[in-house]
């Protein structure tokens, strides 16, 4: 067991290395890194193809990295909102790595990329763990996983800077219970802005963007508590506990 741990951290020590490498990177290219995190099914893609579609109509500069255990289906369904878009397949790794990502990035980012977003694989436990040098990390949940998800995951949410609660639209359907999701999610990440989309309608869209757009021109992203209490943990941003504009109370 301790053997175990101590390959770990050591695994995860390698990983912060290549993040912070990573993120000067990006810092040099004036690029803004946001990691997409949530369960498989949750609407991330659609989403995405969304943002992606809007941003470049606003005539931000936005590109994609998503990665899968396999297949380029994303990439395939992203690449039609004619932003740049890559795949990575992580060849059963149930997460992505900063290594990985920066492999990815270096041959091919476009010059002048203002938001970079990477949409990790599609599980809420390992990617937790792996800083991509990002400089926003959302997490997304669809109204159709329950209102449980923040204290089933609580590393994935407590560490969130943005939570983004996806197709909205079929609330009512399923019976979502919106009162006891954020009573939850407040239990593990305090304050933390709650964005209620549906890719679908596009209800709520705009109003992420705009936020990731502002923490993109220098508003600093909202500071998890469970970042602060553990060391070692990505995300160590200044607080900031003020209300955002357009998030759920």
């Amino acid at each position: 067991m301790c053997r175990s741990v101590e390959l770990h951290r050591a695994v995860l020590a390698r990983n912060d290395e290549n993040a912070a490498a990573l993120r000067r990177y990006l810092d040099r290219h004036g690029t803004i890194a946001v990691n997409l995190m949530s369960s498989p099914g949750s609407g991330k893609t659609e989403l995405l193809e969304l943002l992606l579609t809007r941003a470049l109509a606003r005539g931000t500069r936005v590109a994609a990295v998503t990665a899968d255990l396999a297949t380029e289906n994303d990439a395939r369904r992203l690449a039609r909102s004619r932003a740049p878009v890559r795949q990575i397949l992580t060849d059963g790794l149930c997460h992505l790595e900063a290594g990985m990502l920066q492999a990815r990035l270096e041959p091919w980012l476009p010059e002048g990329t203002r938001l970079l977003f990477v949409e990790n694989v599609g599980n809420l436990v390992c990617p937790a763990s792996y800083d991509l040098g990002e400089s926003l990390r959302i997490v997304l949940v669809s109204v159709t996983e329950g209102e449980d998800k923040p204290l089933k995951y609580p590393a994935a949410f407590g560490l969130a800077q943005v939570v983004v609660v996806t197709k909205g639209d079929l609330s009512d359907a399923v019976g979502f219970d919106r009162a006891g999701f954020l009573a939850g999610l407040r239990q593990v990440n305090p304050h933390v802005p709650v964005f209620e989309t549906s890719a679908r309608t596009g209800a709520g869209v705009d109003g992420l963007l705009a936020h990731v757009m502002a923490c993109a021109d220098g508003r600093a992203p909202h500071t998890p508590v469970l970042a602060r209490q553990h060391e070692g943990l990505p995300h160590r941003h200044a607080p900031s506990t003020a209300p955002v504009p357009g998030s759920a109370p």
